[in-house]
């Protein structure tokens, strides 16, 4: 297990600031009709134009829909900490961040069964799985109600 920031590195490049005490997923809003993209982009997906500026998201929006994912994803692509012997289901979806774009997530959560339609989540930055020795960082919304 890693025990610094040396040895922590980001599931993705240009996903969110890292490392950072006060991580943000990164995004792009178009110059031109102001339309804002996750993951960043150079290009906009409603007008086409190719002048868009990366912005810092925010941290807070709510659960906009959301479903439970009930078995274990193929392996390859999927690389998460889940096994045959130790799988659990876990809550994927989408959190709308205010005036901004609804990003699509995994849900970190105590209780799948408390999740629902409209409920505040905030952006968690945590280790996902370690990859050659190294802690692979990924994000996560949480409901605020389990922020310690």
């Amino acid at each position: 297990m890693a025990t610094s920031v040396a040895d922590q590195v980001p599931i993705a490049e240009g996903l969110f600031t890292w490392p950072s005490n006060d991580p943000r997923l990164i995004g792009s809003k178009c110059n031109n009709c102001g339309v804002v993209t996750f993951p960043a982009q150079n290009s906009c997906p409603a007008c086409s134009a190719v002048d868009s500026t990366s912005i810092e998201l925010a941290r807070r929006g709510t659960l906009w829909t959301f479903t439970i994912q009930c078995f274990l994803p193929n392996r390859p692509p999927y690389e998460g900490p889940e096994t045959p012997d130790n799988f659990q289901p876990f809550a994927v979806g989408y959190v709308e961040l205010p005036d901004q774009t609804r990003v699509e997530t995994r849900i970190k959560t105590n209780d799948i069964d408390k999740l629902h339609v409209g409920m505040e989540m905030e952006l968690v930055v945590e280790k996902y799985i370690e990859r050659d020795g190294k802690d692979v960082i990924a994000y996560f919304f949480q409901p605020v109600d389990e922020l310690a």
